[in-house]
């Protein structure tokens, strides 16, 4: 099997460190930094969890380093501060480089809606392949209504129903809305989770995502596969940092 996945990605890095005084001359903690940790993000994290599901992944991406880095307390896992950068200068994926992906058994498009993709691009992917999985930040619209499954979060999902507020029959059937420690729902179905000890929730969406695609293009099965990418999101939630499954 041959997995696509498509999108922007960048680099998380973690800095952790001990915080045991206030800074003299503002209100803030005085972070000492003692170990960086960093791997790739978004689409990134997506085409890894893929790879360490045991599955080859390929990934279209942007060329320019977006990198995300957090001030973490080594004890708490209290982040203090996230700084993004370069996110201004995404370039827009190229047309050629959406032709010719036949050869690939599922598309996964991970749109964190920095430039990478439009609302076309996404459209033109979801009408030319047979199966498409996406996770967007964008509000959905009818650009949206031939991808086969989209997977959003509670409140992506309450923003599309603001800007969007009929969704289309079509687009409601295709939606699977992960609810955090509740697990997920897709149609009239709620998937639970078990109740663990949750460290960083960083990257979690992306990991429930690979397992979804990998166990669906596994099974055909789409109850099997929302339930083998909950366990997958389960497992990672419960390390530090962003890590992929089979890290964790």
């Amino acid at each position: 099997m041959r997995i696509l996945v498509i999108g922007d990605s960048c680099i998380d890095r973690y800095v952790y460190g001990r915080s045991k005084r206030l800074c003299p001359d503002a209100p803030v903690p005085v972070l000492i930094p003692t170990t960086t940790m960093e791997n790739g993000g978004m689409a990134k994290n997506v085409q890894a969890n893929i790879i360490s599901l045991g599955i080859e992944c390929d990934i279209i991406t942007n060329d320019e380093v977006i990198i995300k880095t957090r001030y973490v307390d080594d004890q708490t896992n209290h982040m203090f501060l996230r700084i993004d950068t370069n996110e201004e200068q995404i370039k827009r994926i190229s047309h050629p480089k959406l032709n010719n992906l036949q050869n690939y058994d599922a598309i996964v498009i991970s749109d964190y809606d920095k430039g990478f993709l439009d609302e076309y691009d996404i459209q033109t992917l979801c009408t030319d392949y047979p199966l498409v999985f996406m996770d967007t930040k964008k509000p959905l619209g009818f650009w949206a209504t031939k991808c086969n499954f989209i997977k959003i979060n509670e409140m992506e999902y309450r923003a599309s129903k603001n800007v969007f507020p009929s969704l289309d029959s079509s687009l409601c059937q295709n939606l699977i809305v992960t609810l955090g420690p509740q697990g997920c729902r897709f149609k009239e179905n709620k998937y639970p989770v078990k109740k663990v000890d949750v460290k960083d929730m960083t990257g979690a969406g992306d990991t429930f995502l690979a397992g979804l695609v990998v166990e669906y293009v596994r099974t055909k099965d789409i109850d099997k596969a929302i339930e083998f990418a909950n366990n997958c999101a389960t497992q990672v939630v419960q390390k530090k940092g962003v890590v992929t499954v089979h890290d964790s």
